[in-house]
């Protein structure tokens, strides 16, 4: 049990570095969205996050650890995936749907992260710590279903009409009217 609490205390550190890098990046894609319902989305879990953050430090506490982060390549990279997206879609009718896309790529990370910290803790004999990790979990998993919805409602519909005017050929002038304008 003793490696699986080093372990667990390892990842705990991952998931707290990760934490904090949504906090400074959270506001980037809350700025960048199109939708006032995305905007809006983007900042409640912002605030969500930071209580996350607080959560994450508890469960330090309860395992009577230091309180530390450690570099977390996997956010990292969906950080990275994200500004990309950004850059790329900036401007086009479907850049909510690609900020979408890159916040729920982060929800299940979350997801995976805190279900397995979770039922780690319970494993460890710290029930305390792993119902504050399933709170965070709850959230992870609400916002991720937030973000579905505002897809399938509207952002991704949209995009779709979007591309739809795209694709319409323009009307084609008919030899009655070429003739017309010939005389």
């Amino acid at each position: 049990m003793n490696e699986l609490n080093d372990l667990f205390l390892d990842e705990l550190a991952d998931i707290l570095y990760a934490e904090k890098l949504l906090i400074k990046t959270l506001p980037k894609l809350a700025k960048a969205a199109q939708s006032e319902a995305l905007r809006e989305a983007l900042e409640e879990h912002l605030s969500e996050t930071e209580e996350q953050v607080t959560r994450l430090t508890s469960v330090f506490e309860l395992f009577e650890a230091p309180v530390k982060s450690k570099k977390c390549d996997a956010m990292e990279g969906l950080v990275a995936e994200g500004k990309s997206l950004l850059e790329d879609w900036k401007g086009s009718a479907a850049l909510d749907a690609a900020i979408i896309s890159a916040a729920q790529k982060v929800e299940h990370y979350e997801i995976a992260s805190y279900g397995t910290l979770a039922t780690w803790a319970g494993l460890l004999g710290n029930d305390e710590a792993a119902e504050l990790l399933r709170e965070t979990l709850e959230e992870e998993k609400a916002a991720d279903e937030n973000l579905t919805h505002l897809a399938e409602d509207f952002v991704n519909e949209e995009a779709e009409d979007s591309d739809e005017e795209e694709e319409k050929p323009a009307p084609k002038e008919n030899s009655a009217s070429k003739k017309k304008t010939k005389k």
